[in-house]
């Protein structure tokens, strides 16, 4: 596997013209978790997800010749336009860890303006959709300098391993419908560099399935991601976590392909509760549950034993549950949210959304 490292991709100046290049990339939903991490951004287990539909982070990227050379790196990010200038520093970071790979970016000047079709404190992973689209960018603006890739599953083959840099999951968005990402012995191709496609084996009933947000808060998490996934390196449950995660995935491939649904939410839900277990067992341990999460909790376990319908929950690293469910019975779904679930929420505020296609490489407007 190449680490993509070329030191030749560099420009003559007087040649670039200037120009933008927008994409938009969704978020994802992971069914089976990673959670801790070693080396630059690799994984400890493997992990498969669902790439969303409605919740996208929008992103173009404008370049133009660096008037003053330079060895630092030349951007500003704007972020639903405004300068925002955490992101800023962020982007310029990601973009030195790139050098080795794309030199040409010390050459250039770059203005970036992202917004996201969602809250930004929704509990949606928007780190995964804005790395994901940030990445696209980048091997697009790399075809338009240098060559075009030899077919589509190199350029986002590419653009998956440069999104796990910015963002460990954002390495899954690039593709529609699933991706795994992470080495697992049952899947030809699958690495701990870069994500794969897994949405050709998809059974029809996961291939629209619907997953709906409850934000059961919209304050920002106490302990950042990247924080709790360092503090899996002393959790005394860790070996047997990676071992867990690393069968569990397998299954769900299987579940997946033989559209079983109700396994799927057997290891969904069990898996949602693992990864917060995880939280409360490091040290220092921590919870990002609230009361309202575990009352809906028991809200749904309660509709689907009183009614025998596959409606089941999964959770990120924060309080607000994902509600995943089949198509058919969409209607008695969203009628049980509505009346009985969305008090629990703040502001009486939910997002329906659903597994999506896919990024998209759009027009820039003017």
């Amino acid at each position: 596997m190449s680490d993509y490292k070329n030191l030749s991709l560099t420009l003559i100046t007087s040649e670039v013209k200037p120009g933008s290049i927008r994409w938009r990339s969704p978020s994802n939903i992971a069914l089976v978790k990673y959670w801790g991490k070693h080396g630059v951004q690799l994984p400890r287990n493997p992990s498969v997800s669902f790439t969303l539909d409605g919740a996208a982070t929008d992103t173009t990227l404008s370049y133009s010749v660096r008037e003053v050379a330079g060895e630092g790196i030349d951007v500003v990010l704007h972020l639903d336009g405004e300068l925002n200038e955490g992101f800023t520093e962020r982007t310029k970071r990601f973009f030195k860890e790139l050098l080795p790979i794309y030199p040409f970016l010390k050459q250039l000047s770059f203005k970036i303006k992202t917004s996201n079709s969602f809250p930004h404190s929704a509990g949606i992973a928007s780190s995964a959709s804005g790395m994901s689209a940030l990445a696209l960018c980048l091997v697009s603006l790399e075809e338009e300098l240098f060559e075009p890739f030899k077919d589509r599953s190199e350029f986002n083959a590419k653009a998956s391993y440069l999104a796990r840099l910015g963002s460990g999951s954002a390495c899954r968005s690039i593709y529609g419908g699933a991706a795994v990402w992470g080495t697992l012995a049952s899947l030809k191709g699958s690495s701990d560099k870069f994500a794969v496609p897994v949405s050709e084996s998809l059974h029809r009933v996961f291939q629209d399935y619907h997953d709906d947000i409850l934000l059961i808060s919209k304050s920002e998490k106490l302990v950042s991601s990247r924080a709790g996934h360092s503090l899996m390196d002393g959790n005394p449950y860790a070996t047997a976590r990676y071992a867990q995660a690393t069968r569990r995935t397998d299954e769900m491939l299987t579940v997946l392909r033989q559209g079983k649904v109700e396994r799927f939410g057997e290891i969904l839900e069990s898996e949602a509760l693992t990864l917060h277990a995880l939280m409360m067992s490091s040290y220092p341990p921590y919870i990002l549950i609230r009361p309202n999460t575990l009352t809906v909790i028991e809200r749904i376990h309660q509709y689907r034993e009183d009614t025998g319908l596959p409606l089941y929950f999964t959770l990120d690293a924060g309080p607000n549950l994902h509600l995943l469910y089949p198509s058919s019975i969409a209607t008695e779904v969203k009628k049980f949210i509505r009346e009985q679930l969305l008090y629990f929420c703040e502001d009486k505020m939910y997002l329906a959304d659903r597994v999506g296609k896919g990024p998209e490489r759009l027009e820039v407007s003017e």
